[in-house]
């Protein structure tokens, strides 16, 4: 299911806003937080209870008040092939990932565009260094537990609304989702596998996602195969995710001009099925 409403968010459930009125920008504050602080929200908030590797963290306020209402959190890309590939910038740290927006239920209409480009600003403040920024907009619906949707797909109006250049697509992957809607890693379950380090921590993940713990005396490799034949762990292939850049500098945008710039997807394109039109990217 994909809506045309703003997406919004309030403990870890998907919200869409009526049709209602706009953002005013001068009732709203926007500043750089402390890490635990974003953490603490976009945790409690948002459907994957999951927080990325920040490089800086924006907050959203109302005017004069110190509630949060909104996160920003640009952060690591994936791997050091993003940054050149979508970016053109040779340098990785010259880019980072939008890897996390969250705004409350009570924010009005056109309050992401509205805060990400006064992010921006705080993130060219705060971090010259940073060039470019990218982020993804993933087509594929996420479910909870009993089926229940935890986020329909989307294809990123609000950075369309941005003016963020389409670069294409990623691989279709696998994902593998636990019962309360998080999305595990495959080499978080090859730790598991291997007992390589790290594998405390995935294990933990698992058990906090809705999976079964450990039985007592149960060989952690056992545990592993056993709760994915019982399909706790659920195994669906993603549609791809759709890339997104922004330059932010002169000289970002001079590194960009050679990369594509593709017509935006729109709400009824069939997004699972052909996207033919988009080139495929492996990085994500």
């Amino acid at each position: 299911m994909l809506v045309t409403r703003s997406q919004r968010w309030r403990e870890r459930r998907s919200l869409y806003l009526a049709d209602r009125e706009t953002v005013r920008p001068q009732d709203y504050d926007v500043r750089p937080i402390e890490e635990r602080e974003a953490r603490d929200f976009v945790r409690y908030h948002h459907y994957s209870g999951t927080f990325p590797a920040a490089r800086l963290s924006v907050g959203l306020f109302a005017a004069g008040g110190s509630a949060l209402k909104g996160v920003a959190v640009f952060s690591v890309p994936m791997n050091q092939a993003v940054t050149p590939k979508h970016t053109g910038l040779v340098e990785p740290r010259a880019a980072a990932e939008l890897g996390r927006l969250v705004l409350l239920d009570d924010v009005p209409q056109n309050g992401e565009s509205h805060f990400v480009s006064r992010a921006f600003r705080c993130l060219r403040a705060e971090k010259p260094e940073i060039l470019a920024v990218v982020s993804y907009a993933d087509p594929t619906p996420r479910f909870g537990d009993g089926g229940t949707l935890l986020k329909p797909g989307h294809i990123g109006q609000a950075y369309q609304a941005l003016s963020a250049s389409l670069r294409g697509r990623t691989l279709p992957r696998y994902q593998y989702i636990l019962p309360k809607g998080q999305i595990v890693s495959e080499r978080a379950l090859a730790k598991i596998r291997a007992q390589d380090q790290g594998h405390r921590y995935a294990a933990a993940q698992l058990a906090a996602g809705g999976v079964e713990p450990r039985r007592a005396h149960e060989d952690p490799r056992a545990w592993l195969r056993r709760i994915l034949a019982e399909g706790q762990i659920q195994r669906r292939l993603g549609a791809g995710k759709y890339v997104y850049a922004w330059p932010l500098t002169l000289a970002a945008r001079l590194a960009a001009r050679d990369l594509p710039t593709l017509p935006y997807p729109r709400l009824g394109d069939p997004l699972a099925v052909d996207v033919s039109a988009l080139p495929l990217f492996a990085t994500s």
